[in-house]
Parts: structure tokens; C-alpha cells; sequence
């Protein structure tokens, strides 16, 4: 079982989208066409296969409009849908219901897409031992919630954010003049709790990254064989992260060469909604 957002942190989200959508006026269709009072039941339903994630972003956008609600979900962030299955029943005031509908399936079906691609990585490599993980290339505004996804389709997260682990990429590198002193600082002013990565791009960085002993070598778009040659040298004195040049067509081939981690941008910054509809029952 996937362990859920908390309400406090998606409620913010959730309020931000509708009040893009309401605009300044409010659901001007929904007010024109449908009694103040009517009511509307509807199911959301997917239309492709995928994997659940992002029934709370639902349920609060509809919530949200009208807080007597009837909202229940039928499935878990984190279960396998086909075509045709049913997510949640929801039985609301139909203006509130029309107004919100938008913006929940919005949320849910870029969750859910996330949450599906995840699950077709972490698929492809299984039994290699290694991990799928996402990165900072996240939609502005909803790092939380696609960084939740990709734990629905069975990733793992790298860091959140600038200030919860230490990332020493090239830019970083070319500004303190070396490898080597790129980590030594960094090291220095690590404390206990602070992990250590460093991005190299070629084997001849690898040696004198490890002099320094980073607690995570990422492995810039290395060849499989120099991939493989890495994992050799390192010889289990660092985590090793493979990253660039990753799709579902050669991420096998880099979890086989024995990389520990397999970062993949494409999880968050390219990934496309999975079809869910909203109909009335």
C-alpha cells in the first residue's frame, strides 16, 4: 500500500487550479444551464490501461466546490486499471460537480500518467536489482504530488529539492576547478545526515571522485561498456546513478551493466495523461 499525501498538502494545489479555472466569474455554463439545487451522479472511469494515482486531488476538487460530497473511490493509488474500469463513484451537487470536473481530471490524469510510465520502467528492469528514480524536472507547483506518482508506479525518489542532499554537477565542477575539490568541499561542509553526489561525465573523473568518497557517483551518459567498467572500478565504494540517454528501449541494457540507481527525467518533464472520463451514471 502506498502511503497518501496528506489532505493539508494537496488542498493548496488543488485550490490554486480551480481558482485558475473559475476565473472571474465562476462556472458561467454550469450557472446558465443547471438549477442551483440539482444533483449528478458520475463515475470516473479509465479509458486506457494504467496505474492508479492522485484519487485525493479528485475527491478535494470536488470537495472543494460543494463539502458535502459523496466521494468514494473503488480503487487505491497504486492499483492496475484496464480499460472501462471504475476509480470512484461521486455523488455531488451538479454545479459544484461540472465546475470541479476539469480540474480533477487534470490532477488524476497526469498522476495516473505518471504513475504508469513508472510502472512500465520498473517493469522493464526487473530482477537487475536496480532502482527507477525520478528527478527535479518536475511541473512547477506540483513537485509533491508527480514525485508522490512516481512512488504509485513503483519508483523511488531522488532528491526533493536543492536543500536536502548535495548534487555536484559540471557547472559546479568547472567553478571550483576539479572533481577532487569539488567533493572535498563538499564533504567538509556536509554534516552527518547529508549525502554526497557527484556527476561525472567520463571514467578518467572516476578515481579521483572516489578519493574523496562521495556517497553517490552519478555515471552522465556513459556507454554500456564504460557503465559496466564503472561498476568494476567502484567495486560497491559508492551508490552508482546511470543517467542520460535513458528510454524503456535501453533501460534494461543499463540496469544489467550492475548500476545501482537508473534516474529518468522523462518520468515527470514528458509523460503523458492516461485517458480517465468523468460520466454521469
Amino acid at each position: 500500500m502506498i502511503e497518501p499525501l496528506p489532505d493539508l498538502l494537496i488542498a493548496p494545489v488543488v485550490r490554486a487550479a480551480l481558482t485558475e479555472d473559475l476565473g472571474r466569474a465562476g462556472d458561467v455554463t454550469a450557472q446558465a444551464c443547471v438549477p442551483a439545487d440539482a444533483r449528478l451522479k458520475a463515475v470516473f472511469a479509465a479509458r486506457k490501461a494504467g496505474v492508479v494515482s492522485g484519487l485525493a486531488c479528485a475527491r478535494l476538487a470536488i470537495a472543494q466546490m460543494d463539502p458535502s460530497a459523496d466521494f468514494r473511490a473503488v480503487v487505491e493509488d497504486g492499483d492496475t486499471l484496464g480499460p472501462g474500469d471504475k476509480l470512484a463513484w461521486v455523488d455531488a451537487n451538479a454545479r459544484a460537480l461540472l465546475s470541479a470536473e476539469r480540474t480533477a481530471l487534470n490532477l488524476l490524469g497526469r498522476l495516473c500518467g505518471i504513475a504508469t510510465l513508472t510502472a512500465q520502467y520498473v517493469h522493464a528492469i526487473e530482477g537487475t536489482g536496480a532502482l527507477i528514480v525520478d528527478t527535479r524536472k518536475t511541473t512547477p507547483g506540483l513537485r509533491a504530488l508527480e514525485k508522490y506518482a512516481v512512488r504509485c508506479g513503483g519508483g523511488v525518489n531522488h532528491r526533493f529539492g536543492l536543500d536536502d542532499a548535495i548534487l555536484i554537477k559540471d557547472n559546479h565542477i568547472a567553478a571550483c576547478g576539479s572533481v577532487g575539490e569539488a567533493v572535498r568541499r563538499a564533504k567538509a561542509a556536509a554534516g552527518h545526515l547529508m549525502k554526497v553526489e557527484v556527476e561525472i561525465d567520463g571514467l578518467p573523473q572516476l578515481e579521483e571522485a572516489l578519493k574523496y568518497g562521495p556517497d553517490v557517483v552519478m555515471l552522465d551518459n556513459f556507454t554500456l561498456e564504460d557503465l559496466a567498467e564503472a561498476v568494476k572500478r567502484t567495486a560497491g565504494r559508492a551508490t552508482l546513478e546511470a543517467s542520460g540517454g535513458v528510454n524503456l528501449e535501453t533501460v534494461r541494457a543499463i540496469a544489467e551493466t550492475g548500476v545501482d540507481v537508473i534516474s529518468v527525467g522523462a518520468l515527470t518533464h514528458s509523460v503523458g495523461v492516461l485517458d480517465i472520463g468523468l460520466d454521469a451514471a
